[in-house]
């Protein structure tokens, strides 16, 4: 005798009822990430733009973190490695040595080491980075503009309105798209900027 579990019939109905619930969920989820993505594809976020910038300070003291979202990055391609860096060095240094009381870096963030004869490297301590610009200014005035400030996206809280854009005197800071979240001043770039 056939037990209502043993029916083929019941089975095939079982067995096509939960195939479709679970094409059903299948095509949901999918729907659900297509969204999501189309969702993220289309989000913007802050960006300061280097061109722009007139490192004024305010990045350090308006951002809603303490220390600022922005910090000073460094494009090593424009870089030309110097010994003598208008970003690292205060102006009027005498002796081109580490000593806190040489350089221009208020927190230190910027490490200065030895490559071979003249070249040094300049990196950023981005933890010790509070976004000031001095760097920034001193290697525009005096290097090639190698050290640019940017909004550093894995610390930025994206406020809805940023603090320090609505302080901006340079009108330096926009949104731009999520998947192109940086703005880098490349050589030649201010050059072709004046000329427009």
């Amino acid at each position: 005798m056939e037990t209502p579990e043993n029916d083929p019939k019941i089975n095939r109905r079982k067995f096509i009822a939960n195939g479709a619930r679970a094409s059903v969920l299948i095509g949901i989820g999918g729907l659900a990430a297509l969204v999501a993505k189309k969702t993220i594809a289309g989000q913007t976020v802050w960006q300061l733009d280097p061109a722009k910038c007139i490192q004024c300070g305010r990045c350090a003291t308006n951002c809603v973190l303490t220390p600022s979202a922005v910090k000073c990055v460094h494009v090593y391609a424009m870089c030309g490695y110097c010994d003598l860096c208008g970003g690292y060095f205060k102006p009027e240094t005498k002796t081109l040595t580490t000593g806190a009381e040489n350089q221009l870096c208020p927190t230190n963030a910027i490490k200065r080491k030895f490559v071979e004869d003249p070249f040094f490297e300049y990196t950023i301590d981005e933890p010790l980075c509070i976004g000031c610009g001095k760097c920034v200014k001193g290697c525009g005035a005096f290097g090639n503009g190698s050290l640019q400030l940017q909004i550093r996206h894995n610390i930025c809280v994206r406020c809805n309105q940023c603090s320090i854009a609505r302080s901006c005197p340079a009108d330096a800071f926009s949104r731009v798209p999520a998947n192109q979240p940086y703005l880098l001043k490349e050589s030649g770039q201010e050059e072709n900027n004046n000329k427009k």
